[in-house]
């Protein structure tokens, strides 16, 4: 790639090529680097936005979603004219459009451990935009191996995290969270949600942390966690450590290839172990409703809040996590068919009424998102 700067190119970034901490050879720098974007999302939104604006030569985008109306509140690089289409598509063009200069490679894939040194490789710095345990693991263990550096950060509802990962002299990701939490501990942000602001928060910094990092200047985030929180406006940090005894990073490491994330993180095919009895669908629950005789009763798990967005009128709000406390309220003669907002929530409540004795129980299969889709479209979806 020609590290000359054009005319226009000059004109372009005249404010960085005034600062003597870029000026015109960290200019060039940034036009000969590569990123790779894991994620054109919440955090890859700012990522993608700042760092084309920055002049960075190539961008890579990993993602094989598609852009639906609620991303609109966060994912700010995609738009209401966008829905549907692929967001690294989406993400490709608003990018060109915002600095044709930078060349965009986009990879409509999950990442995967077949796929994942391959479509690293050729870049020099790769950011972590993800949004789930699996691969957060497999982002770090490929960077590790690749010798590529990890700019990382993650949030949840009012609450981020970013540091730099897989540097020689700092510390790694499973350095920090050597094993996983178990499988349904943390919410995603689909169940939790996540502040609409926060993504554009901890992306910028993520931007910041890999300019500096091709510009050489600063001190980046390598062997520190800098942790935010939006309600308190507050940052703090924590200083990191490398683990000597890291199965990957340290000095005798035992993972030496990609492995299977999905079982490292205890993640199964099937995740609920519901029965097929213990399954209903929307279309057979309406199916039942509206039949004479006695109906089932409906138990609806969600958070209160999420009760006043939406719920079924002949439905008892009992949240998941309270449920133990009322067994005695619930007929145990009577059918019992229990939903939240996907189904996952509700699975659980399954399990947790099993143990209690019930035994006439049902899940409602995609939640009262999937009633909405299947039965009642006048409901709202969230």
């Amino acid at each position: 790639m020609d590290s000359q700067l054009s005319n226009d190119e000059i004109r372009r970034y005249s404010r960085h090529l005034i600062m003597p901490e870029v000026g015109l050879q960290g200019q060039q720098k940034l036009k000969n680097a590569s990123v790779l974007l894991i994620g054109a999302g919440g955090l890859g939104s700012p990522l993608g936005l700042y760092l084309a604006a920055a002049g960075i030569g190539k961008l890579g985008l990993v993602d094989f979603d598609v852009v639906d109306e609620s991303n609109l509140q966060r994912q700010i690089i995609h738009g209401t004219s966008t829905l549907g289409q692929p967001k690294h598509a989406s993400a490709k063009a608003r990018i060109h459009d915002l600095n044709p200069f930078v060349e965009v490679e986009t990879y409509n894939t999950a990442l995967s451990s077949d796929n994942a040194l391959d479509i690293l490789r050729p870049y020099d710095i790769v950011i972590d935009g993800t949004d789930n345990f699996p691969t957060r693991y497999l982002v770090n263990d490929a960077c590790v191996l690749l010798n590529k550096p990890n700019v990382y950060g993650s949030i949840f509802r009012f609450e981020g995290q970013a540091s730099v990962f897989a540097v020689k002299e700092g510390p790694c990701y499973r350095c920090l969270y050597p094993e996983p939490p178990p499988p349904g501990l943390v919410p995603s942000c689909a169940e939790g949600g996540v502040f609409g602001v926060l993504p554009g928060i901890i992306g910028t910094i993520q931007a910041t942390e890999a300019i500096k990092l091709i510009i050489g200047a600063g001190a980046p985030l390598i062997g520190r966690l800098l942790l935010f929180d939006a309600l308190d406006m507050r940052f703090r940090e924590l200083k990191l450590r490398k683990n000597p005894n890291c199965p990957v990073c340290g000095s005798h490491p035992t993972v030496t290839k990609l492995i299977d994330y999905q079982q490292f993180c205890g993640i199964a095919p099937t995740s609920d172990g519901l029965t097929d009895e213990e399954r209903i669908t929307p279309r057979q629950l309406a199916g039942v409703m509206g039949a004479p005789g006695t109906h089932p009763f409906l138990l609806d798990v969600r958070e209160p809040h999420e009760w006043e967005i939406v719920h079924l009128n002949e439905a008892t709000l009992v949240p998941l996590n309270t449920l133990a406390g009322h067994f005695d309220e619930l007929p145990r003669e009577q059918e019992i068919v229990v939903y939240c907002k996907g189904g996952t929530r509700s699975a659980k409540a399954i399990d947790l009424l099993k143990n209690a004795g019930f035994h006439r129980i049902k899940n409602l299969e995609g939640g009262i998102t999937r009633w909405a889709t299947d039965v009642d479209p006048s409901l709202p979806t969230y």
